[in-house]
């Protein structure tokens, strides 16, 4: 149970979280309190907006429609990591749920099915729409994969709570499939990373020495930074798995089989791991290789 920030409050932890917040008109005293109370808060709903476009969806989140007026949640979060915030307070984004889903939440346990829609989840949940078509083949890029994690951090983070308090719509009422494209299970992993690694410096960037020395160009028997273009989905090379082996090495192994030769989440992961044991935080230990931490690597010659 928590009093539910202030909108004041709400700005400088998303941004305190390495987010990039726009104000969206008169955000702050835009609600639907006349129509029930709004808080105690006790956790984060995930949804897709079924739009596409940014500005076409945050009026429409702000606005609502004929038979469901706005805010229709509190923030909009955009393909590009952008949070639009456009309402403070009750908004019309979760409806009724199930209370056993409400209860596992406060006790941050694990969720039940949602087979009863007798609880106002519109009193109890910070809401997000993400700007996705939800029909399965809509991408969701990284950059908005990770400003819901961050989003939802900051929120957890500020009122003491773990990933359990995040969930989807789909988790909470009968019948709903929003998020559709990944997984609540492994935002939540997301979330709980973050979570662990504590509040992100500011600016979200190592602090850059005295006097910056040049890198030192890696030895000959040193694979050398092929750059980060490198490293996407499904990529197949000997150097990831040698990668792998030296994260492993260092103890920042995240696998559960491996590694191997495809760049996958598990090898991100570890990678991000690597990352943070050098002092990086926020987006600069996104688990994306980049030279500095590459050359400190030093993965062997393949």
């Amino acid at each position: 149970m928590a009093t539910p920030l202030t909108a004041a409050r709400l700005v400088k932890i998303l941004r305190d979280e390495g987010l990039r917040v726009v104000e969206h008109r008169s955000w702050r005293t835009h609600n639907r309190n006349h129509k029930g109370p709004w808080g105690p808060a006790h956790g984060v709903m995930i949804h897709h907006t079924v739009t596409s476009g940014t500005e076409n969806s945050v009026e429409l989140c702000y606005n609502g429609h004929a038979s469901l007026p706005g805010p229709l949640c509190h923030g909009v979060i955009a393909k590009d990591g952008t949070v639009y915030l456009v309402g403070h307070g009750r908004a019309n984004h979760a409806g009724l749920g199930d209370g056993d889903v409400l209860r596992a939440v406060i006790a941050e346990a694990a969720l039940p099915v949602d087979n009863d829609a007798d609880t106002d989840g519109n009193r109890y949940f910070y809401g997000f729409e993400c700007v996705n078509l939800g029909d399965g083949q809509d991408p969701w890029p990284a950059a908005q994969l990770e400003a819901i994690e961050k989003a939802s951090a900051a929120i957890c983070r500020e009122h003491g709570w773990s990933q359990r308090s995040v969930i989807g719509h789909k988790e909470w009422q009968p019948g709903k499939i929003d998020p559709r494209g990944f997984t609540m299970d492994s935002m939540r992993a997301r979330i709980e990373e973050r979570l662990d690694a504590g509040k992100p410096t500011s600016p979200e960037k190592p602090a850059k020495p005295a006097k910056p020395a040049k890198p030192a160009k890696p030895a000959a028997k040193y694979e050398p930074f092929p750059g980060a273009a490198f490293f996407t989905a499904g990529k197949r090379s000997a150097i990831i798995t040698a990668m792998g082996k030296r994260l492993v090495a260092e103890g920042c192994g995240r696998y559960q089989v491996g590694p191997g030769p495809s760049w996958s989440e598990a090898d991100r992961k570890s990678y991000a791991a690597w990352q943070r044991k050098l002092g990086y935080t926020g987006s600069a230990a996104d688990g994306v290789p980049g030279r500095k931490s590459w050359d400190r690597l030093k993965v062997p010659n393949v």
